[in-house]
């Protein structure tokens, strides 16, 4: 594969608003991931001129409040991971009807750790945790569809 090659998936991945391409060939294998960049817009720009500064009054502390924002907590919340679908297919919680599930709500969990299997054209593919952390939901039901991309569990890392 050469460079026009490669140039002509990445066109495709954004024409088809792919964030994910991955190819195997015999000795040859690549992986493409397109990320979303973040906007920042500064304070200044987010509200409009309608909104002049206010300035403290006199003998006030030099420390005013912007309207609209709320004053951040202490404590920030601690980080959720999201466990998405590699695939479209079928969701199951366990390896056969009549065995236990992989995992449940409350489960540690490390990167090897099998959390579910989703079955696509007939082949039935383990989906590994990927993160180290703590099962906090299970978001889809046992032997329903999923969509690529489709969290399917959130994880509070640990």
């Amino acid at each position: 594969m050469d460079l026009k090659d490669i140039k002509a998936i990445i066109d495709l991945m954004r024409k088809n608003s792919l964030s994910e391409f991955e190819l195997e060939r015999q000795d040859f294998k690549i992986k493409l991931k397109r990320g979303v960049a973040e906007q920042v817009i500064p304070v200044e720009e987010s509200f409009p001129a309608a909104y002049p500064a206010q300035l403290p009054p006199a003998g006030a502390s030099g420390l005013s409040v912007v309207p609209g924002l709320a004053a951040a907590p202490s404590l920030a919340a601690p980080p959720v991971l999201e466990i998405k679908s590699p695939m479209i297919g079928t969701f199951y919680r366990a390896p056969s009807p009549d065995a236990a599930d992989y995992v449940e709500i409350g489960s540690e969990v490390n990167p090897e750790t099998v959390v579910c299997l989703i079955e696509a054209m007939k082949v039935m593919n383990e989906i590994k945790a990927e993160v180290k952390g703590i099962v906090t939901h299970i978001l889809v039901e046992n032997a329903k569809p999923v969509e690529f991309g489709q969290p399917l569990f959130r994880i509070r890392p640990n």
